[in-house]
């Protein structure tokens, strides 16, 4: 039985808006047709500082058109490796209503073989956007000289 104080306290539960904002026109976004079009729009966006000293995880969203719709940060780690988690990646795409998905990451040591966690990853990305029809179309390994595409690989 609901007491008097439960029904008062309707008003104290958190609200949750789901927003898009973006000042980039349509017509104006990159559209990306290979992996060496993510690979230069990454480098662009990738703090030259940093690429080399710790790993990062990052997602370039897209829509129907393979625009861009934006670049989200996962997450950032230690020379070795950094924490990914699903539910922040698929977060971020379904916010911004994206169709698919490209993970992007560096690896400081300058490899970019990928390693069991990377494949892992992958792996699990790629199957639970099939359950939200959200596409993992591709997932870079970068360094300032090079990358490894998985899809490019037939890794994917």
């Amino acid at each position: 039985m609901e007491t008097s104080k439960t029904l008062q306290n309707w008003n104290q539960v958190a609200e949750i808006q789901l927003v898009y904002k973006t000042k980039v026109k349509a017509a104006e976004r990159p559209y990306i047709s290979s992996s060496r079009s993510v690979y230069q729009l990454a480098l662009q966006c990738w703090n030259p500082g940093t690429i080399e000293f710790f790993e990062q995880f990052k997602v370039l969203l897209l829509n129907q058109s393979n625009k861009v719709l934006g670049l989200y940060e996962v997450s950032s780690g230690g020379i070795a490796g950094t924490v990914v988690d699903l539910r922040l990646i698929f977060a971020a795409a379904l916010k911004a209503n994206a169709v698919s998905l490209i993970m992007i990451h560096n690896h400081p040591s300058g490899q970019t073989r990928p390693s069991g966690a990377d494949i892992q990853i992958t792996r699990k990305v790629k199957e639970a956007g099939k359950i939200l029809d959200v596409t993992l179309l591709d997932h870079l390994i970068i360094t300032p000289e090079t990358y490894y595409s998985f899809a490019d690989e037939g890794a994917l």
